[in-house]
């Protein structure tokens, strides 16, 4: 493991950046701000960062097959015109809740949307409890509700058969996994995965890898676990220089990098100047495991 290089290749200093997604047809990297209210896009071969506006707080962005993007924004999911910065509000979800907002949100293999919502933070990391659920969106807009009383809806990803969903609440500070039906998007028999052992803080943002094990960011935490979901085993601990890691993907050109997301809101004067590079997106490589492309909205 002596090859394993952390460095931070995008200091946008974001708030809280996360949601990263690797775009195939570009060659980019998608992540947002969620509380600096932006959609970017880095591109490592220009090393250019683009951004969007979003005008509300925004969970989450992800790619649509008919062009442009999916993100959540306040509570409703927009689409997103890149070329004309344009928003069009396609959605709202918890339209009884409305200090709610949308949070994480990932495409499934069939194009489905699953994104999350949680109470909004009186301050960073003071949520009010169960206020949050999960849904999916279809390509039709259809939206259902699968869970409530959530804290924190976040990471989510699937198995490689497509038949187990993995999901984490955060303040539950456990990984779960749920029967997945690709068909209708059905969830169940919920069961937990891995529990959070001191001093790895809260599990946040996930990615699943070639070999169809886990990848967990953990906010203040300051790193990535690696875990395998048959045995609910740590295999791996990637630290990074900042505590308030977010979230993560596989990209680069054969997906072999491990892109990692994090957030600079909340740090005191002493910690901002103890983590420099609080906010800043980083590019592990090294491991030697290679992750999957990313799915796009099927509307």
């Amino acid at each position: 493991m002596s090859s394993l290089k952390v460095e931070c290749v995008v200091k946008a200093d974001a708030q809280i950046g996360e949601g990263p997604v690797w775009e195939e047809s570009e060659q980019t990297l998608l992540f947002v701000d969620i509380s600096g209210r932006k959609v970017h896009r880095w591109s490592p071969t220009t090393n250019q960062i683009q951004s969007v506006e979003t005008g509300d707080m925004v969970g989450f962005a992800v790619p649509r097959r008919s062009g442009g993007y999916m993100a959540g924004v306040g509570r409703s999911i927009v689409a997103v015109d890149w070329s004309t910065q344009k928003m069009t509000p396609l959605v709202e979800v918890d339209e009884d809740k409305p200090n709610n907002r949308l949070n994480d949100g990932k495409v499934d293999p069939t194009g489905r949307l699953l994104a999350g919502t949680m109470g909004k933070e009186a301050r960073p990391a003071v949520v009010s409890k169960h206020q949050g659920s999960l849904f999916s969106v279809t390509s039709d807009l259809t939206v259902t509700k699968h869970l409530s009383q959530v804290d924190i809806s976040n990471g989510m990803d699937w198995s490689l058969d497509q038949r187990t969903f993995y999901y984490i609440d955060s303040l539950a500070l456990t990984v779960d996994a749920f029967d997945y039906d690709p068909n209708t998007g059905g969830i169940g028999n919920r069961r937990v995965l891995y529990h959070m052992e001191e001093g790895e803080g809260l599990p946040d943002g996930m990615t699943v890898d070639t070999e169809g094990r886990l990848w967990v960011a953990c906010y203040n935490g300051g790193r990535v676990i690696h875990i395998d979901p048959a045995t609910g085993v740590r295999l791996q601990t990637v630290s990074l220089p900042v505590m308030k890691t977010t979230s993560c993907c596989f990209g680069g050109p054969d997906y072999s990098d491990l892109y990692v997301t994090s957030a600079s809101l909340g740090l005191d004067q002493s910690e901002r100047r103890q983590q420099p590079l609080a906010g800043g997106t980083f590019r592990v490589t090294g491991l030697g495991i290679k992750g999957r492309p990313s799915n796009s909205f099927s509307g």
